[in-house]
């Protein structure tokens, strides 16, 4: 659950869980499950789990959670917080970036046209695009998280490829904007992810803190309950093709 790359096994012993997630999610669900058995043990019935997966892909888990909602009134979505009750948290914006070139050998590079070359380009004057800011979230940011491309090292590369996200703060239409002109007449920008940044509200006597991260809330759109959110721009949700910490705030 909730894991990125690397993947290497995992173990338990009588006190700790290691591996990929222990505390991101895994050590949220044994905190939430414990909390349901205590809840059942003092007679309560009106609650239930929820575990997704997909989230910051492509929230496959949420989405399809939101299309059969169970009635439920308030929704708690557990992330790795030290303990604080979450005031907000960015959005994603996810880029496929694809460059064609010609084919050539490397001895005679004129012959061809360089993909990996001009992927190079593009993404540089992404990296250039300036990144709005937010009172509550702080600056937007970008990630280029993977390259590839080309055939050997003695070949032109006739192909090219790059996944980007930006972590949004508002409304990412100016990103979007300047994303096609980097990107025009020299590679194809393809949108294939994007969920809106939440502010979400206080409740007294708690801890709070903001997080960088993104959170499957958007995705289900107040089907499961209100999560004491105010979600930014829920209505331009786009359905396509995170780390970890010490403690949890369930």
């Amino acid at each position: 659950m909730d894991t990125v790359p690397p993947f290497f096994g995992s173990r338990e012993d009588g006190e700790f869980i290691w591996g990929r997630g222990s505390c991101d999610a895994k050590g949220i669900i044994a905190a939430m499950i414990a909390a349901a058995e205590k809840l059942l043990a003092a007679g309560t019935r009106n609650l239930g789990l929820l575990f997704v997966v997909g989230e910051e892909r492509n929230s496959a888990g949420a989405i399809a959670a939101a299309a059969t909602p169970r009635g439920s009134r308030f929704l708690i979505n557990g992330e790795p917080t030290e303990n604080r009750l979450a005031l907000g948290s960015k959005g994603a914006l996810r880029y496929e970036i694809t460059i064609h070139g010609k084919l050539a050998h490397s001895a005679y590079p004129e012959l061809g046209h360089s993909a990996i070359h001009a992927l190079l380009e593009v993404l540089n004057d992404i990296r250039q695009i300036p990144l709005p800011q937010d009172a509550l979230l702080g600056q937007s940011t970008l990630n280029i998280g993977t390259i590839d491309g080309g055939r050997a090292p003695n070949v032109v590369a006739d192909l090219a490829e790059a996944e980007l996200m930006f972590r949004t703060v508002g409304d990412p239409a100016r990103t979007r904007e300047a994303v096609l002109a980097a990107t025009g007449g020299r590679a194809e920008a393809r949108e294939v992810f994007y969920t809106p940044a939440v502010q979400l509200a206080k409740l007294d006597g708690l801890p709070t803190t903001v997080v960088a991260f993104t959170t499957d809330i958007p995705s289900f759109a107040g089907t499961w309950g209100q999560p004491s959110s105010l979600v930014r721009e829920a209505s331009t949700l786009r359905i396509p093709r995170k780390s970890t910490s010490r403690r949890e705030n369930c």
